[in-house]
């Protein structure tokens, strides 16, 4: 499914950004548009020039692959998907919302299944160590960080709350999402409407 190209500036400057993100780990009614879930996917892996993409990585080796555990987006089904940066566009991997089973491999963080997105940035880290051996590994983790960071500070230009989690059970992530061999689970973020005051 081609996502809707991303606008070229929002209403928040970065600076407000940077002072607004807060980490939300409860989220208000409704669901997530299009547009902004476009806004999103290119903040975390989107293409800004040929070649090139908005989160730094190591010899431009780009390790990362982004998935969305999607269970309430306006005219998009239920269901795991993989963005494709370089067409800007999310491919199915199944039809199942899988939320609450995510929640529960995240340590039975029940909150995690609220979110009406879950993003999951994974890596395959060969793409990097091939190059830089062992060292590689820190690149990859530092790579991970820069792209989560891009992602929570969209989510706050766009009124959303989001929170990274860490604290997951790995096998579990990776056979939710069908993750293909060598390809490991680093990040969830659920992404949502903040609660109502």
């Amino acid at each position: 499914m081609n996502l809707p190209a991303p606008p070229g500036a929002g209403a928040m400057s970065q600076e407000e950004a940077l002072a607004h993100r807060r980490s939300v780990r409860e989220f208000g009614p409704g669901s997530l548009t299009l547009p902004e879930l476009s806004r999103l996917m290119w903040a975390v892996q989107g293409i800004t020039v040929p070649g090139h993409r908005t989160a730094p990585s190591a010899g431009a080796t780009y390790p990362l692959e982004v998935y969305l555990a999607v269970g309430n987006v306006e005219n998009l089904s239920d269901g795991v998907y993989r963005y494709l940066p370089d067409r800007h566009r999310l491919e199915t991997v199944s039809a199942s919302d899988i939320r609450v089973r995510l929640a529960y491999a995240a340590i039975n963080q029940e909150w995690v299944s609220s979110a009406p997105v879950v993003v999951v940035i994974a890596a395959m880290s060969s793409r990097t160590t091939v190059g830089y051996g062992k060292r590689g590994e820190r690149y990859v983790h530092m790579e991970a960080g820069h792209a989560a960071q891009n992602l929570l500070l969209q989510a706050t230009s766009l009124g959303l709350g989001a929170t990274p989690v860490g604290a997951f059970k790995d096998a579990e992530v990776s056979r939710l999402l069908h993750l293909p061999a060598g390809e490991t689970p680093l990040y969830l973020i659920p992404v949502g409407r903040l609660p109502r005051p």
